[in-house]
């Protein structure tokens, strides 16, 4: 058990930004994961195709024997986990959701923006967090409509990227934001050129590092934290472009294996 790897899944190549943070974090630990590129966004889908999406995902996953599956997707921890928890129980999950509450108690302008999908905004998940954690507190949210196709075709420094961003961020910055939340793991991959359209003041903040410390927190907690001192095995699997999830994990030192897989 000990040695089973961690299982990651996404609605794409998004979620490596998770992937890298877990992998910074636990070195020794085995992974799998998922993109399921094929089906991205999940954000514009139904609550019931993302279900569904989740489902086909964490069964596939557990036929590898993961031994704990990180669901690296805001949209579907939102729409999903609670189904997840409830079905599966011989596995623990660990979701994904913007960080509005730290980037809440730092703000001293008191507004604070949030970037993420229509499923994410939209769902009870995100309204019952700014309702018990942002009192006081202005949320600007905006649907990052068109975002992750772009970052999906590997154009997250395009110049359709530029223009998209410009364009969601003007009414954020308008009313004085000092705080950006990236609500969907897409979006660190955005960071640079976010960095670049953002007044120095607006700090960006996203799930990554807390992610990666919950899911240690839960091995330790199971007593399943890889003891192994051999090389980490890590499978990555794509159901679209597999030169596309290959470009996210160039800068990543180690032994990777991407496949494409038709699932």
């Amino acid at each position: 058990m000990h040695s089973n790897p961690i299982g990651i899944f996404d609605s794409g190549v998004g979620g490596t930004s998770i992937w890298k943070e877990i992998h910074k974090l636990l070195p020794l630990e085995n992974t799998i994961y998922l993109a399921d590129s094929a089906n991205a966004p999940y954000g514009d889908k139904s609550a019931e195709d993302i279900l569904q999406l989740s489902i086909k995902n964490t069964e596939l996953l557990l036929q590898y024997n993961c031994k704990l599956i990180v669901v690296a997707c805001n949209t579907a921890t939102t729409n999903a986990i609670e189904y997840l928890r409830s079905t599966y129980k011989n596995v623990s999950f660990i979701g994904i959701e913007p960080a509005i509450k730290p980037a809440v108690l730092q703000s001293n302008s008191k507004t604070v923006g949030v970037l993420a999908t229509k499923g994410t905004l939209s769902s009870s998940l995100f309204h019952s967090t700014v309702k018990n954690h942002a009192e006081g507190i202005k949320i600007i949210d905006r649907e990052g409509v068109g975002l992750v196709p772009l970052i999906e075709a590997g154009k997250a420094s395009s110049k359709e990227i530029k223009e998209l961003l410009v364009s969601l961020l003007a009414p954020m910055l308008n009313q004085n934001i000092d705080y950006l939340v990236l609500g969907c793991t897409h979006y660190p991959y955005l960071i640079p050129v976010l960095k670049e359209l953002l007044p120095t003041h607006v700090n960006i903040i996203d799930s990554g590092e807390a992610v990666a410390k919950q899911t240690k927190a839960v091995l330790k907690k199971e007593a399943i934290l890889s003891t192994k001192k051999s090389k980490p095995k890590h499978q990555f699997y794509t159901n679209a472009d597999v030169v596309i999830l290959e470009s996210f994990l160039k800068d990543v030192d180690g032994e990777l294996c991407v496949n494409y897989l038709d699932f």
